[in-house]
């Protein structure tokens, strides 16, 4: 019996060795997936968030609208739209058609972050500001940017960790990354639980190096004096 319980094992051992040699080769480009899609989801997610503290009417009801509807959308829908819709029109691969609806996408959800970030600095910074005559462009850019930015690190490096998870959707549009891997082992050698343990393991793996990023980034930015309890 033991004889046999070691060989099981030893065939296991193998397996899993396998499914990861096949996964590891992929990996980066589910990593390059991420970065370049919340890159995107950063640039045009501060521009929004500004966007929508505007005093113009036009700007801040336009860009309310752009948050309501990518977030009342589901992500998944928002990738085929953009692949199957836009995609066919421009001409745009699986890869870049991922990074663009993934961006975009969480843009949504980042501009709301940086709305609230603008919005909980203090008015007298505002006041104080404009009393040293700057103008509005002015002020955002050295008064109150810097100071708001400070507070949505945090809750944007989380948001890093949910679209780390969320590049898995794209394997649905034939885009090769760490999912669609791990249904092509699975296809062609039908070994369904193994497979995804060592793809539920690489994401956790990845998950967590970005998590110990993500404390290094809290205490890198963070504000004395918030979250603190006086002596």
């Amino acid at each position: 019996m033991l004889i046999l319980e070691s060989g099981w094992l030893a065939d296991q051992l193998k397996i899993l060795w396998q499914i990861l040699l096949y996964l590891l080769p992929v990996m980066p480009v589910t990593i390059e997936l991420t970065l370049l899609s919340f890159g995107l989801a950063i640039l045009v997610g501060v521009f929004v968030g500004i966007a929508r503290i505007s005093h113009h009417p036009i700007i801040e009801k336009s860009s309310k609208a752009y948050v309501d509807i990518l977030r009342g959308v589901p992500l998944l829908v928002q990738i085929f739209f953009i692949y199957f819709g836009l995609g066919k029109v421009l001409h745009l691969s699986s890869f870049v058609a991922g990074v663009f609806a993934i961006g975009i996408g969480y843009s949504a959800y980042l501009a709301e972050t940086v709305r609230a970030g603008i919005q909980s600095i203090p008015k007298g910074q505002y006041e104080a500001a404009l009393s040293l005559g700057m103008s509005r462009a002015q002020m955002m850019r050295h008064i109150i940017l810097p100071q708001s930015l400070r507070l949505v690190v945090p809750p944007m490096a989380n948001d890093f960790i949910a679209c780390l998870k969320d590049t898995s959707l794209v394997s649905v549009i034939g885009m090769r990354e760490l999912t669609r891997a791990g249904r092509e082992f699975y296809s062609q050698f039908f070994v369904d639980f193994q497979t995804w343990l060592v793809v539920g393991l690489l994401y956790l793996v990845m998950t967590l190096g970005l998590s110990r990023l993500v404390v290094w980034v809290e205490k890198k930015f963070k504000v004395h004096g918030l979250g603190e309890r006086g002596g």
